[in-house]
């Protein structure tokens, strides 16, 4: 580990101090809010994570009645960069803008949720120039979004979990310090889940060398989108526990909650497929959605399935 390094990683420290104790208050949805959307990169159209934040507000905040739609686009960065022979050169990675103002007047949010980064760094050494695009890209997605009189809540990059040599775990430090900061230089809002997510990472390996969430770095399994979603949570000021099925079965004991994740993720993917192909992207290898009525009534009959759960 060279000195510099050492260096870079005590002041990335130091910062985190510094905005944990910036951070007087807990971010909250606005009580107005119904319709949510989350944009992200593969990770968040993975869905594992929303669906496991939807389930858990469900049974916290049943009144709130919210409407949450997943439109993650794999591939996509926020940045606009992609990296030579991307996809074994079949097509460059999708740029976050291109469908960004579409996606907001197809779907009307009350709030947005954002998550990009692990792809923005192209997966190499820390850059300037790179670095300077992710801060771009993040910057004009908060003004277009904002623009709109639309809430928007950051999410920092999850941890990558692959190859230690290039330190890219590293260059994700530094997006996510510069993320946070801009809740203190620019009243946005922030919620981190790249240093809780690689902190347990950390304790985990502790216990068990061979302990991984994302087998090839990037994508993580199950577990790790709980982490996502815990850490989400309790940026909301959601006392989650340490398991999904240990919060929800606080909340409401009488939930079963491997059946509630289920039938939302199974909607969710559902009504994700049918708006990113209502909206269009350019994407290729995705996914053909049904037609968006068509989908609607297929999502309501889950709905109703949903319902049943909570009938005591």
């Amino acid at each position: 580990m060279t000195k510099l390094f050492v260096k870079v990683k005590c002041l990335i420290i130091f910062l985190m101090v510094l905005l944990n104790a910036c951070a007087s208050t807990q971010i909250k949805i606005p009580k107005e809010t119904k319709r949510i959307v989350f944009i992200g990169d593969s990770i968040t159209y993975a869905g594992h994570y929303v669906a496991y934040v939807e389930a858990y507000l469900k049974v916290a905040h049943p009144e709130n009645e919210y409407e949450i739609i997943n439109i993650g686009l794999p591939s996509e960065t926020v940045s606009g960069l992609s990296e030579v022979g991307h996809a074994g050169g079949a097509f460059p990675r999708p740029d976050a803008e291109e469908r960004l103002q579409r996606s907001l007047d197809e779907l009307k949010p009350e709030l947005v949720f954002s998550c990009y980064g692990i792809n923005d760094g192209i997966y190499l050494p820390f850059d300037e120039n790179r670095f300077k695009a992710y801060q771009q890209g993040v910057t004009n997605l908060h003004n277009t979004v904002t623009a709109e009189g639309t809430e928007l809540i950051h999410l920092t990059p999850p941890d990558y979990d692959g190859d230690t040599s290039q330190n890219y775990s590293a260059v994700l430090d530094q997006y996510s310090v510069w993320l946070q900061t801009q809740s203190v230089k620019q009243n946005w809002q922030v919620i981190d889940i790249h240093f809780p997510m690689q902190n347990k990472l950390q304790l985990e390996r502790k216990v068990n060398p061979e302990f991984y969430y994302a087998k090839d770095g990037v994508h993580p399994n199950i577990e790790g989108h709980w982490q996502i979603a815990k850490a989400l949570l309790q940026g909301l000021g959601e006392p989650v526990l340490d398991t999904f099925e240990q919060s929800i079965g606080a909340l409401n004991p009488k939930i079963d909650a491997q059946q509630l994740y289920t039938l939302i993720k199974r909607r969710q993917s559902l009504l994700s497929d049918a708006y990113l192909t209502q909206i269009g992207h350019k994407r290729p290898r995705m996914k053909v959605g049904l037609p968006l009525p068509q989908a609607l009534a297929a999502a309501q009959a889950i709905d109703n399935d949903i319902a049943k759960l909570f009938v005591e």
